[in-house]
């Protein structure tokens, strides 16, 4: 399968003019939930803002979060001293594809707002994930959410999915991967509020709360030659057809994406427990 109207995502396309567009608007939504119909509060921002804004050049970033709500992105990036409306610095996302990419103007609206259609269920090979690669590649700003769907319970977080793990370890340049819990969005946008339904527009006077954690650092080469020792002791299971990755077989990359998503998860759960406390 192709890319999805890949086109209509790069900058340059009718002169950058509607990506702004869909940007600025976009980011002006975000920043009246976030800021002025609810309140807002961000532990340890300057560490996101300044990955965003000045990171080393070529250094791709990856921010990893739960998911709390279908409103978490782009709510999230709206707080106070966030440049939500700079199409330039904006994250690129992992999208959905069944919920985001439903029709061609679904798709078109999307791919301005720098969404990645991805297929539940495609696998970590699919060709959107070759594509957020490339974009990893050229040193952009990457946002997933691991767990994969939304969960509004207070429960902890969990298992994650491997495709996160995977673009951090199959990258030319070993991104920055920042975790970010937060909490809130599920009042906002709650899943569950008339019949079931959600409501046609965010709720207000809610509290939102963003705990922003510090860079997890990743050896992957260490990480390589541990998972290709441990792949040596696994049990047969079934397979993926995965193609090799380097030296590594489907065994050794399960080990090895294993072991960054639990590392990550392990982050997120020190967060959400943090975020849970009254005062930080």
């Amino acid at each position: 399968m192709g890319r999805i109207m890949e086109w209509a995502g790069r900058p340059n396309h009718l002169g950058g003019l509607p990506r702004k567009t869909v940007i600025m608007a976009v980011g002006t939504f975000a920043k009246a939930v976030a800021s002025l119909l609810n309140s807002t509060s961000v532990h340890n921002a300057d560490t996101l803002l300044n990955l965003v804004r000045s990171r080393p050049p070529g250094v791709p970033l990856i921010t990893v979060s739960n998911h709390m709500s279908t409103l978490d992105d782009p709510v999230m990036w709206g707080f106070k001293g966030f440049p939500t409306c700079n199409a330039e610095l904006q994250r690129w996302v992992l999208a959905a594809e069944d919920i985001c990419f439903k029709n061609p103007v679904l798709s078109y609206f999307f791919r301005l707002g720098k969404c990645i259609p991805i297929t539940r269920g495609g696998g970590i090979y699919q060709e959107h994930m070759n594509e957020a690669l490339d974009r990893l590649s050229n040193g952009d700003w990457l946002h997933t959410f691991p767990e994969g769907k939304v969960c509004q319970e207070d429960e902890p977080i969990r298992r994650l999915k491997w495709g996160t793990a995977s673009l951090i370890a199959r990258a030319p340049i070993t991104p920055i991967v920042l975790p970010i819990f937060h909490l809130g969005l599920q009042k906002v946008m709650p899943e569950n509020y008339i019949f079931g339904k959600r409501p046609l527009i965010p709720l207000w006077k809610k509290d939102i709360k963003i705990i922003v954690g510090e860079p997890i650092e990743f050896d992957i080469p260490k990480l390589k030659q541990t998972a290709l020792l441990a792949s040596k002791d696994l049990l047969p299971f079934q397979k993926y057809g995965w193609p090799p990755f380097g030296e590594m077989d489907e065994v050794a990359q399960r080990c090895l994406y294993i072991d960054i998503s639990e590392r990550i998860q392990s982050v997120l759960e020190r967060l959400r427990v943090l975020g849970r406390k009254p005062k930080l």
